[in-house]
């Protein structure tokens, strides 16, 4: 390896620090103060940085809750979710595809929380990300109601647009969330619990 080489590995790899710790900043913010404004300067702080170093990583405060929503479905397994949903047999991707959903939502739960909690009062105090993530769980659960009608796997008085709009509400974090923390539901009972309820409105 070259020494440019090396020192551009090595600038790569403090970029990717720094951007992680930034991250890991926001994050503990939402899961230890989640009733509190979040402030760019405090995060910057946090993380030891400066809060010219956030922009420049992130762009725009929109980017920065952009990064850690995209970071929290990595981490909490979206794109194994993603394949669950999209296998051949529809069926079984709504009953793994909603499993895969509750281990998600639980991996983060305190934090996606606070995040859902936010956009409810204030759409722009966490930079629109809440609800790109929902524009993009809309349209999955769009195709996977499509695919549940081209297999025959509807009720007959049940149409594609109405398994969607279901699909949709049962995959959602707050319905998650009511059963797990509303009703202290297992991770396996809240599963059950959707799966069960989707199949009984929807299918044959």
């Amino acid at each position: 390896m070259t020494h440019r080489k090396y020192e551009q590995r090595l600038r790569a790899q403090g970029a990717e620090e720094t951007r992680r710790r930034i991250l890991d900043a926001l994050y503990e913010r939402l899961r230890s103060a989640p009733s509190e404004p979040v402030s760019v300067d405090r995060i910057a702080r946090a993380a030891e940085v400066s809060r010219s170093t956030v922009y420049l990583v992130f762009g725009t405060r929109s980017g920065l809750f952009d990064a850690l929503g995209a970071d929290l479905l990595r981490r909490g397994g979206f794109e194994d979710m993603v394949r669950a949903v999209l296998q051949p047999d529809a069926m079984k991707g709504l009953r793994d595809g909603i499993r895969g959903n509750v281990s998600m939502y639980a991996a983060h739960r305190d934090v996606l929380r606070a995040l859902y909690s936010m956009a409810q009062l204030d759409a722009d105090a966490v930079g629109g990300a809440v609800q790109r993530l929902e524009k993009g769980r809309a349209a999955g659960m769009d195709d996977l109601a499509q695919r549940l009608a081209e297999q025959d796997a509807l009720r007959p008085e049940v149409t594609a647009d109405e398994a969607a709009t279901v699909l949709w509400l049962l995959s959602g974090f707050d319905s998650f969330d009511l059963l797990y923390t509303g009703r202290s539901l297992t991770l396996d009972e809240v599963a059950a619990t959707l799966v069960t309820t989707a199949e009984r409105a929807l299918c044959r």
